[in-house]
């Protein structure tokens, strides 16, 4: 799994998603090359790191005609770009599509993300 290779972060939101607790981080520095804007990641219960992350990632200005950020999946198996728009750069929006997306992708359709800090 390619993981963000995250240096620091400053936790924004908490949630509790069916057997996951999930945590939205910004303000993000990270070895990689990729400059994200928000990373949400979730840990399964029992588990120790998150095998889980829907990111908010800044495109390169030849990109940027397709808006500022992109939304990317990363999980066991799997790393797929969903889609960019300008959105993503608003934390609300970014939450909101962030666990839909997790829904889908973990079959947690019956569950709705809990904020718990």
């Amino acid at each position: 799994m390619e993981a963000p290779k995250i240096q620091t972060a400053i936790p924004q939101r908490r949630y509790q998603f069916g057997e996951y607790t999930g945590v939205v981080l910004g303000e993000i520095e990270s070895s990689d090359a990729v400059k994200y804007q928000y990373i949400l990641a979730l840990v399964r219960e029992g588990e120790g790191k998150p095998g889980f992350y829907v990111t908010a990632e800044k495109n390169p200005r030849s990109r940027a005609h397709e808006g500022s950020h992109r939304l990317r999946v990363i999980t066991h198996g799997l790393t797929e770009e969903i889609e960019s728009s300008d959105r993503w750069a608003d934390i609300d929006a970014f939450c909101e599509e962030a666990f839909a997306v997790a829904a889908k992708v973990l079959g947690l359709s019956d569950e709705q993300p809990e904020r718990i800090a």
